[in-house]
C-alpha cells in the first residue's frame, strides 16, 4: 500500500471516527432543510375526503389562485379534487379541507384557437368551455401551480402574494390568444359588474350567495398585452368604451393578437371593500411583470414561514408529510384587510383596521383543537390579531365568530369556540388585545339564547326535546364556559369566575352512570333505545363513543364519573379496539377509524393523549404513534379525512413534535415520544427549543427518560413558558415501554401529571328519572336517581316547584294516572340543581299498535307505541318527537273492540333539506277481524315537493258516516329517491310520522 493511499484512509478512518464521536445534536442540525418548501406536496389532500386545493398561495394570503375541476358535491368543497382530469377555469378564491363548498371567485380561463380545431373542440363560438389535462402535466409547490391543457397544449402557470395572483399562459405559435373571465362560475351571484379600463385593465366586482349569504369581492385586473376584441359569450357584442357594464352578462371573453409574443401575462388584485382597494393592492404588490420574481419571492415568504419549525431526520416521507401539513396550517385565516387596512365589517360597512389587519375563515370548533394552540407556539402575533379581528366582528356583528367567513357569520357548526381561542392565548401570557372587552364579549356570547343556549342555562342540559344535537351542545358549551371561568379568575373577576365554573360542571347532568356515555336526555329520562355506535341527530358528526371523553377541562371530574383512573384506561382500551362499524344514519365526516377513535374528525383528537392520565401512559405512545403512521401518507389521499382549516394538519404537527395540548386554556402541553430525532422550535422572541430523541425514527418509538436543559424531567408535561424560555428537551429512547408497564413513564414513578380539573365547589347534578316509557296503560313505577351520590334528591308530583322541603325521595313512585314529576338535589351546603321535570301519560290500555313496517332505531320517537302516545312532534325532526321509514309505512291499530270511528288522521312531516317528503298518499282501511280490510281510502298529499320550509300536515279521512270497526289499517307511500334538482339527487327519501288520532263514538 503506498503511503498516499495510506495516508488518505488513516484520514478517512479519523473522519468517520470524529463523526461518530460528534454530538448528535450537531449532525441533526445538518439534516435540517435548506428550503423546506420544496418539501410540500399541495396535492396531499387533493384526493380521498381531504378537501384541500393545489394552488398557489402566500401564507394566510388573500388569494388562493388554483384549478377548478369540480363545481359541487362532497369532494368538490375546494373546488378541486385530484381524481378529475378537466379543469374549468382558474379562480381566485378556494377554502381548504372544509366540508361545505363556497368562494371560486373571479374565474379566468386560458384557451387557443387555430382553425384547424374547428370542428374538433366543444366550444361555444370559438371558445372551449373547460380544458382537459394530464395528471403527468400537472406540478404545484409552495406559492405556485403549473398545468398543460391537453387540447390546446396552452400552458397555465399561477403565483399569488398576499393580496394578488399572478397568471403566466404560454400558448402554442400562430394561434389566438383568448382568455375568459367568468363572474357567474359556481355560486349563485346576486350583483357583478365589469369595467373594461383602456386596452389592458377590467375591474369589477362579485357579489354572491352561498355559504356565506352575503360575499362581496372586488377586482382589479392587467393583461400584459392589449386587447384586440372582446365579446359576451352569452350575448354577445362589443362594449362600449370605459362603460361599466352589470347584470347578469357575467362571462367576457378577450383576445390578444401580439406577433412574435406566445406568452400572456395577467395579474389581479382583489379586495372585499372596493375595486380602488384592489387596484392599491395591486399596484402596492404586483407593480411590474416579473412573473418568476414574484413566484421566487413567494417561495422565500413559504422557506420563512416552514423554518418556524425545522426538523432533522425521519424519511423523505415522514419529511414531506410534516412540512405540507405545516404549509396547510398556514394557509388559513385569511388575510381580509386591503394593504391600507380597510376591510368590510360583520355589518356589511367598510372599516379601517389602521395598521392592524383582519382576517377572516375562522372554523372554530375544527381549529381550537390544535390549530390555535400551534399558533400560540410559533405565530402568536398573528394569533393576537386573530383574536383582534374576533373583538372587531364582535363590535359590529353583535357577538363573537362561530364559523366566520367572508365577513358573514355562517352559523354552522356547535359552541362559542372563540372564547376557546382567546383563552388560551391569554393564559399564556399573549394579551396584545383588549383583554375587558374580549372577556365582555366572551360572557355576551355565552349568555345568549339561541341554539339550545337558553334550556342549557336553565335545566343544566340541553334535551333532546329541546335542540338538535343537544349532547355535543351541552358537551362544549360546557368547555367554552371553563374557558371563561379561567379567563375571568386570572383577571380577578370572580363572581363571573364563579358562576361559569358551575357551568362547565354541567356535562356532569348527561353523563349515565350505568352505560359510562354521555346520552341524551328526553322528558328528563334517558332516550332509547340506546347504542353509543349510533350515529344519530344527538351528536355533532358523531356518536356516543365519539364524544365519550369530551371534557378536555376536567378529566379528574370524568375520571371520577368512571370509576377513576382504571376506569379511564379501560374506556380507553375499548373505545381503540370497538368494532368500527357505526349505526344510524351515514355521516361523511366519521372516517380514519381504529376502533370508534374517528381521527377524520375533531371531536376524537384529544382522546390518546388521555392514556397519560392513567397509570399507563406507555399506550398513548403506542396510539399517537399509530396515529401518525397510519393516517397521514405523502398521497392525495393521504388525509383521513376533512383538512378542515388545518385542524388535521395541526394534530400531525404537535403530535410530531411530541406536544399537545389537551386543554386549551391551560398554559401547558402533554409529551409525548417526537417523530423525529432533531427539532427545533423557533420562536417569535429570537429563541429556540429543541427537541432531541435519537433512534426515534428508526424503531425507538417509546421514551424511557428525559432531561430537560440537563436535568432529569420527572413530569408528562411542560409548561408554555418554559419552551418560551428556550432550551432543550432530550430523550433517552427505547423499542419497547418500559419492562414494568404499570411504571408511569420516562418521567418516573411518581411525575408530575397533566392538570385537568375544576376547583370550584361540586356541581348539585340534577336528577334522572327512570321508567320503562312515558306512556302506560294501567300503571307505572318511575325512579328517580342522580350522576353523583350524596346530595338529597326531593320532588314534587302536583306540579309545584320542589324546594329542600319537598318530600325527600327515598321508593320507587306508582303513577296510575296523567302525572308531571318535579325533582331536584339538594347538596349539604344548601346548593340546588336545577329542576328535573317529566310527564307520564295513560293511555287507552284497549289501543294496541302493530308495526307491519319496522321503524329506524336512531328515529324511535320512543318506542313502539310511539305513533300512538299523544305526542305530537315539532317541526324540527331533531328533537326525538318524529318516528322515521325509509320505505313504505305500514302499521295496524287495534281499537280494542269493533266500534264507531268517525274521524281518522296521521301527522307528517317534510323537510326536504334533510331527505324528508311527505309521502305521496296515505290510505286509511277498516277491519272487524284484523284480516279483512274493506273501505280503502287514499288521500293524496297536496304539499309541493320543493316547499323547502319544514312543515307539518295531517292526512285527514273525516266527513264520512261512521265505520263500525276494530283494526285501522294506514298506509304511508314513500316519496320515493330524491329528485334530480336535489342535492342527494338519486337517494333514498324519508317518511317522518306522528301522531295517528282515532276519534270513536
Amino acid at each position: 500500500m503506498s503511503p498516499t493511499l495510506r495516508w488518505m484512509l488513516c484520514t478517512l478512518a479519523a473522519l468517520l471516527l470524529l463523526d461518530a464521536c460528534a454530538d448528535p445534536t450537531s449532525r441533526s442540525a445538518q439534516q435540517f432543510p435548506a428550503n423546506p418548501a420544496d418539501m410540500v406536496d399541495p396535492f396531499i389532500g387533493t384526493g380521498g375526503h381531504g378537501h384541500t386545493f393545489p394552488g398557489a398561495t402566500a401564507p394566510f394570503g388573500m388569494v388562493q389562485l388554483s384549478p377548478d375541476t369540480r363545481k359541487e358535491g362532497w369532494d368538490g368543497c375546494s373546488g378541486y379534487h385530484f381524481s378529475d382530469s378537466v379543469i374549468f377555469g382558474f379562480s381566485h378564491t378556494h377554502l381548504s379541507g372544509t366540508g361545505v363548498s363556497d368562494y371560486a371567485d373571479i374565474l379566468l380561463m386560458p384557451r387557443s384557437y387555430r382553425p384547424e380545431y374547428e370542428g374538433k373542440l366543444e366550444k361555444q363560438g370559438k371558445y372551449l368551455n373547460y380544458g382537459a389535462f394530464r395528471k403527468q402535466d400537472e406540478s404545484a409547490g409552495a406559492g405556485w401551480y403549473k398545468v398543460k391543457l391537453r387540447e390546446d397544449e396552452t400552458t397555465i402557470e399561477l403565483t399569488a402574494t398576499a393580496h394578488c395572483g399572478m397568471h403566466r399562459y404560454s400558448y402554442l405559435p400562430n394561434s389566438e390568444h383568448q382568455v375568459s373571465l367568468d363572474l357567474g362560475y359556481r355560486d349563485p351571484v346576486t350583483a357583478s359588474g365589469i369595467k373594461v379600463v383602456g386596452d389592458r385593465q377590467v375591474e369589477g366586482y362579485r357579489f354572491s350567495s352561498a355559504w356565506a349569504k352575503d360575499q362581496r369581492l372586488y377586482f382589479a385586473l392587467e393583461f400584459s398585452q392589449p386587447i384586440a376584441y372582446k365579446r359576451w359569450e352569452v350575448a354577445p357584442f362589443e362594449l362600449e368604451g370605459d362603460t361599466l357594464v352589470t347584470g347578469r352578462k357575467d362571462r367576457i371573453i378577450f383576445s390578444f393578437e401580439k406577433p412574435g409574443q406566445d406568452t400572456l401575462l395577467v395579474k389581479v388584485g382583489l379586495s372585499a371593500v372596493s375595486i380602488e382597494g384592489a387596484r392599491k393592492n395591486l399596484q402596492a404588490e404586483i407593480p411590474d411583470w416579473d412573473f418568476d420574481g414574484v413566484k421566487q419571492k413567494t417561495i422565500g415568504s413559504w422557506n420563512q414561514q416552514l423554518r418556524k419549525i425545522e426538523i432533522g431526520g425521519g424519511t423523505p416521507e415522514q419529511q414531506k408529510i410534516f412540512y405540507t401539513a405545516l404549509y396547510h396550517t398556514s394557509i388559513v385565516p385569511n388575510l381580509f384587510s386591503d394593504a391600507d387596512g380597510q376591510y368590510r365589517g360583520m355589518d356589511g360597512l367598510p372599516h379601517s383596521a389602521g395598521k392592524d389587519q383582519q382576517y377572516t375563515v375562522f372554523s372554530l370548533w375544527d381549529t381550537y383543537r390544535a390549530a390555535h394552540p400551534l399558533y400560540t407556539l410559533i405565530e402568536s402575533k398573528r394569533n393576537s390579531a386573530f383574536i383582534r379581528s374576533f373583538l372587531r366582528m364582535y363590535q359590529e356583528g353583535g357577538r363573537l365568530p362561530v364559523w366566520e367567513l367572508a365577513g358573514n357569520e355562517t352559523e354552522c357548526m356547535i359552541g362559542y369556540h372563540s372564547v376557546s381561542v382567546i383563552a388560551d392565548a391569554y393564559m399564556k401570557g399573549q394579551r396584545d388585545f383588549d383583554a375587558d372587552l374580549a372577556l365582555k364579549a366572551m360572557v355576551h356570547s355565552a349568555d345568549l339564547d339561541h341554539f339550545g343556549l337558553a334550556f342549557y342555562k336553565a335545566q343544566g342540559h340541553i334535551g333532546a326535546g329541546d335542540e338538535a344535537e343537544s349532547v355535543s351542545k351541552t358537551l362544549e358549551y360546557a368547555y367554552d364556559d371553563w374557558c371563561i371561568a379561567e379567563m375571568a379568575r386570572a383577571m380577578g373577576r370572580d363572581s363571573i369566575a364563579a358562576r361559569f365554573y358551575q357551568r362547565a360542571q354541567f356535562y356532569k347532568n348527561l353523563f349515565d352512570p350505568a352505560t359510562g356515555f354521555f346520552r341524551a336526555k328526553i322528558n328528563g329520562s334517558w332516550q332509547e333505545p340506546f347504542d353509543p355506535r349510533e350515529v344519530n341527530f344527538n351528536f355533532t358528526e358523531a356518536n356516543a363513543w365519539q364524544y365519550s371523553l369530551a371534557v378536555p377541562q376536567d378529566i379528574e371530574g370524568l375520571m371520577a364519573l368512571m370509576g377513576g383512573k382504571k376506569g379511564l384506561e379501560d374506556h380507553l382500551d375499548k373505545l381503540f379496539i370497538a368494532d368500527k362499524s357505526t349505526t344510524g344514519r351515514e355521516q361523511a365526516d366519521i372516517t380514519g377509524l381504529i376502533g370508534q377513535y374517528a381521527h377524520g374528525n375533531e371531536p376524537s383528537h384529544h382522546m390518546a393523549w388521555l392514556y397519560n392520565f392513567t397509570d399507563a401512559p406507555w399506550k398513548a405512545q403506542q396510539r399517537i404513534r399509530q396515529i401518525l403512521t397510519e393516517m397521514y401518507h405523502a398521497k392525495p389521499d393521504g388525509l383521513s379525512g376533512n383538512e378542515d382549516c388545518g385542524q388535521m394538519s395541526a394534530w400531525y404537527v404537535m403530535s410530531a413534535l411530541g406536544l399537545y395540548a389537551v386543554t386549551p386554556g391551560r398554559p401547558e402541553y402533554h409529551l409525548c415520544a417526537p417523530l423525529f430525532p432533531h427539532i427545533k422550535i423557533n420562536l417569535e422572541n429570537g429563541k429556540s427549543f429543541e427537541i432531541i430523541a435519537p433512534g426515534t425514527d428508526n424503531g425507538k418509538s417509546y421514551p424511557h427518560s428525559a432531561k430537560l436543559n440537563g436535568k432529569r424531567l420527572e413530569s408528562l408535561v411542560i409548561d408554555h413558558a418554559t419552551i418560551l424560555a428556550g432550551g432543550k428537551l432530550e430523550f433517552e429512547m427505547g423499542e419497547a415501554p418500559l419492562p414494568d408497564r404499570t411504571v408511569i413513564a420516562f418521567a418516573g414513578s411518581n411525575p408530575r401529571r397533566p392538570v385537568s380539573k375544576i376547583e370550584a365547589p361540586k356541581l348539585a347534578t340534577v336528577p334522572f328519572f327512570v321508567a320503562r316509557a312515558q306512556t302506560f296503560t294501567d300503571t307505572l313505577t318511575v325512579r328517580i336517581a342522580q350522576v353523583e351520590a350524596g346530595p338529597r334528591i326531593h320532588y314534587t308530583r302536583d306540579g309545584s316547584l320542589p324546594t329542600a322541603a319537598s318530600p325527600a325521595y327515598q321508593n320507587p313512585i306508582m303513577v296510575s294516572a296523567n302525572t308531571v314529576l318535579l325533582a331536584i338535589s339538594v347538596a349539604a351546603d344548601g346548593q340546588q340543581s336545577p329542576v328535573a321535570r317529566a310527564e307520564f301519560f295513560q293511555i287507552d290500555p284497549n289501543r294496541k299498535l302493530k308495526l307491519l313496517t319496522k321503524y329506524e332505531n336512531q328515529y324511535a320517537a320512543g318506542g313502539d307505541l310511539a305513533l300512538i302516545d299523544g305526542l305530537r312532534g315539532g317541526p324540527n325532526f331533531r328533537t326525538g318527537r318524529w318516528q322515521g321509514y325509509q320505505r313504505d309505512m305500514e302499521v295496524v291499530i287495534d281499537l280494542g273492540k269493533s266500534i264507531n270511528v268517525t274521524k281518522i288522521k296521521a301527522g307528517f312531516l317534510q323537510d326536504i333539506g334533510s331527505w324528508i317528503w311527505m309521502p305521496r298518499q296515505v290510505e286509511f282501511s277498516f277491519s272487524q277481524d284484523g284480516k279483512n280490510y274493506l273501505l280503502p281510502h287514499s288521500i293524496s298529499n297536496t304539499v309541493a315537493d320543493t316547499a323547502s320550509q319544514a312543515q307539518i300536515s295531517d292526512f285527514t279521512y273525516a266527513n264520512f258516516r261512521p265505520v263500525y270497526s276494530r283494526y285501522i289499517r294506514v298506509r304511508a307511500t314513500n316519496y320515493g329517491n330524491c329528485p334530480p334538482w336535489h342535492l342527494g339527487a338519486g337517494g333514498q327519501a324519508w317518511i317522518f310520522a306522528d301522531e295517528i288520532v282515532v276519534e270513536t263514538k
